[in-house]
C-alpha cells in the first residue's frame, strides 16, 4: 500500500513557503492506519528493536507510539512540552530555528536500565528527536533507535541524531 497517497499536502502552512504534511487523512483511513502500524511494527522487528518502552513525543508521536507499544509488547511513555505533566519531571532544553524550547518526562517514568525506542509522526530537522534522545540518555536509558512515519530528507535531520537505527515509512 502507498500511504504517501493518504497524506495530504497543505501549502503555505503554517507560513508561506512551507508544505505541511497532514496525517489526519492517513489517520481517518482504517486500512491505511492499520497498514501504517503493522508496517512500522514489522520494520522494528526486522531491525531487532525490542524496547522495554516506546517513548512518543507530543503530540502526534502519541498516536503512533501507543499502538506500536502494544504490538511490540512494550510500555508507552510520553515526552511532553513544559507544564503538561503533573508530577516531578526531568527536562531538556533545545534550540529551535528562532529561540529555544524544552521537553519533559516524569522522573519516575523510566529507570537507567530501560531500553527505549523514540517514535514520532515526522522527522524534519531532527531537533526534537535529538533532544528527546538527550533527555533519555541523561536518565541513563539505552536508546535503541528512532521510528517515524514521515522523513523530510532535504532537512537532513538524520545528521543530528546518534548513530542508531532510524526507521521511516515515507520520504519526501
Amino acid at each position: 500500500m502507498d500511504i504517501k497517497g493518504l497524506i495530504r499536502d497543505i501549502p503555505d502552512f503554517p507560513k508561506p513557503g512551507i508544505v505541511f504534511r497532514d496525517i489526519t487523512t492517513l489517520l481517518s483511513d482504517a486500512e491505511g492506519l492499520r497498514y501504517t502500524i503493522d508496517t512500522l511494527t514489522e520494520k522494528c522487528q526486522a531491525a531487532n528493536l525490542s524496547p522495554d518502552y516506546i517513548v512518543g513525543m507530543e503530540s502526534r508521536g502519541f498516536l503512533f507510539g501507543v499502538p506500536l507499544a502494544y504490538q511490540l509488547n512494550a510500555g508507552f511513555v510520553p515526552v511532553r512540552k513544559p507544564g503538561k505533566l503533573p508530577a516531578a519531571v526531568h527536562q531538556v532544553e533545545y534550540e529551535l530555528e528562532y529561540g529555544t524550547d524544552s521537553l519533559e518526562i516524569h522522573q519516575d517514568a523510566l529507570e537507567n536500565h530501560h531500553s527505549v525506542l523514540i517514535v514520532d509522526d515526522l522527522m524534519a530537522t531532527g531537533g526534537t528527536a535529538k533532544a528527546t534522545a538527550e533527555l533519555l540518555e541523561k536518565i541513563g536509558c539505552n536508546v535503541l533507535g528512532f521510528a517515524f512515519i514521515i522523513e523530510l530528507k532535504a532537512l537532513k535531520g538524520r545528521q543530528k541524531l546518534p548513530d542508531l537505527p532510524i526507521i521511516n515509512l515515507v520520504e519526501y
